[in-house]
């Protein structure tokens, strides 16, 4: 997968895969360091970092189903949200690979009969796995079919 730099380098890749994935696709975006949700200590007005960078955060918001967003932020991580379930602090390089294991259907809920439980496991290449626990009572449909 090629590294993706930026924010912006990283919306494009979302746009390419929703465009692939026939799926409606909304970003907004965020821009200085008094918008980002990570820089609420910045002040009124400060839009630069104290290097001088100025950072950018986006959201997309996928259409269907499952229910997809994603939160870029500006260190080069994302949150990633399926159908309710966070999963945090995805490296921003990982995401598109993270978005095809989901709507490609290898994503699936493992349930663990004692003690009862269920997790959110999205596979990626290389046998890596983004796992996030699920609680029964929070099981969409969608997640409810996806079930092993």
């Amino acid at each position: 997968m090629d590294h993706l730099p930026t924010t912006q380098a990283a919306v494009t890749a979302l746009r390419a895969l929703a465009a692939t994935y026939g799926r409606q696709i909304e970003v907004t975006h965020d821009i200085g360091a008094d918008q980002t949700s990570r820089r609420s200590a910045a002040g009124v007005g400060v839009v630069t970092d104290p290097d001088g960078s100025l950072p950018h955060e986006a959201y997309a918001e996928f259409g269907g189903v499952p229910r997809v967003s994603v939160r870029l932020y500006p260190e080069d991580d994302a949150l990633i949200t399926v159908e309710g379930v966070e999963f945090a602090d995805v490296p921003r390089d990982d995401v598109p690979a993270f978005l095809r294991s989901v709507f490609d259907g290898l994503a699936h809920v493992k349930v663990r009969r004692f003690p009862p439980g269920c997790t959110l496991v999205v596979p990626l290449p290389g046998d890596r796995v983004h796992k996030e626990h699920v609680s029964p009572v929070a099981l969409t449909p969608w997640l409810s079919s996806r079930a092993r």
